[in-house]
């Protein structure tokens, strides 16, 4: 598919024809299904690009299948070579009809030559043939994607307000020493760190065999928060996917050797994700900070592994305004879901602003008609919800971090 800087034309897809002029021969390609190489290709270039996630590996349509997406690739290829592209997630939902989604993406590593040219390409099959029967396409660009948002700015593209996306989040340098990463730990949490094996606290890694105990944990950790939990097959079927390429990693926390909380969290691109938690907080358990000491085990395990860093997960836009402003927190103090995150002592991050595409104008204009009614407000959180997990709306849970 020949895709020209800013050309907003329909083309037809799965169409292979020579890309813009540049260096070498930039070709883009929209695809169904990737044939096997592709598919290698492109998880590898995913695997070693910072700012990814294990949203835009060929193995997340499998586990996002199962609350009825279907996949898209838009793949940039020069001489034969893979230097780019973006992984599209399509679900038909309720107001908007077909909505894709790009997670994470597109991808174009940081030392990629004419990255620009590249970007400014994938920019444009975004805008044209990829969202081609969708009424609305959102992106959340990578966390190097600033150029990626410009590009779709200059294609229709406008900043979404729709919440798809966290704003941002909190995280740790891993490649730092771990007496420094520790020491900016919260007094009481840096205590613990010295006072957990003796009161029985062990944190073991967890396989396959654990993954219902993870699912039974959440149930528990939901009905606490009081909202509905992930289904069962769907923590199976995320962790069986990403677990058997190295993505997923599963931390038991147990008290005298009875398990009462679990995390699971992802690596890809050298950062470390929490995704999934649960905690069961009854009896001794609840006083003892078990789900902190298995983050401080991922620390020191993602230390040890050479990851750069770990990311807690989203952050509420004022948690993350004060942080920014470099001031303490507000007089009523910080909010419950991000108080555990900021103990350890992480830095906040912004993430780019999160784009939305909607057409043709007649939807867009119907769309921020809607939004402003009560009614619309909740049709857009059911559909922002169908988007990131496999629930309806709810409260979200302090560590889950949503996709």
């Amino acid at each position: 598919m020949r895709v020209r800087p800013r050309d907003r034309q329909h083309h037809e897809p799965e169409r292979d024809e020579p890309g813009s002029a540049g260096r070498g021969d930039l070709r883009v390609r929209l695809l169904a299904e990737p044939d096997a190489a592709a598919r290698r290709s492109w998880d590898a270039l995913v695997d070693r690009t910072p700012g990814t996630d294990v949203t835009q590996l060929t193995a997340w349509p499998r586990v996002r299948a199962l609350s009825g997406f279907a996949a898209r690739w838009v793949l940039a290829e020069r001489d034969g070579e893979l230097v780019g592209g973006a992984q599209l997630l399509i679900r038909r939902l309720p107001v908007l009809g077909r909505v894709g989604y790009v997670p994470y993406g597109p991808v174009v590593p940081a030392g990629t030559a004419d990255r620009p040219e590249v970007v400014r390409a994938l920019a444009g099959a975004l805008a044209g043939p990829a969202a081609r029967g969708t009424r609305a396409l959102f992106v959340q660009p990578p966390e190097d994607g600033a150029d990626v948002s410009v590009e779709l700015l200059a294609l229709g593209f406008r900043p979404s307000e729709a919440g798809i996306a966290p704003v941002g989040s909190i995280r740790i340098d891993l490649t730092e020493d771990l007496d420094l990463i520790r020491g900016r730990f919260g007094r009481r949490l840096r205590s613990w760190t010295n006072r957990w094996e003796s009161r029985g606290v062990r944190v073991r890694r967890g396989d396959e065999a654990d993954v219902p105990l993870l699912a039974s944990l959440m149930e528990h950790s939901a009905a606490q928060q009081g909202h509905p939990a992930l289904p069962a097959g769907y923590v199976q079927v995320l962790y069986r996917e990403l677990a058997a390429t190295g993505h997923a990693e599963l931390f038991v926390g147990e008290v005298d050797g009875t398990p009462v909380a679990a995390d699971l969290v992802t690596r890809c691109g050298g950062m470390v994700r929490g995704r999934l938690t649960g905690f069961d907080r009854s009896g001794e358990a609840g006083r003892l900070s078990v789900p902190a000491a298995i983050r401080w085990e991922i620390i020191r395990w993602g230390h040890a592994e050479g990851l750069h860093w770990l990311d807690f997960g989203g952050l509420r836009p004022a948690t993350l305004d004060a942080l920014d402003a470099g001031g303490g927190p507000p007089p009523e103090g910080w909010l419950p879901v991000d108080q555990p995150k900021l103990t350890f002592g992480g830095t906040a991050f912004r993430y780019p602003q999160a784009m939305e595409l909607l057409s043709p104008r007649p939807v867009r204009a119907g769309y921020d008609l809607v939004v402003r009614s009560p009614a619309g407000r909740q049709a857009l959180d059911r559909a922002r919800s169908l988007l990131r997990d496999v629930r309806g709306p709810r409260t979200r849970s302090p560590r889950e971090v949503a996709t």
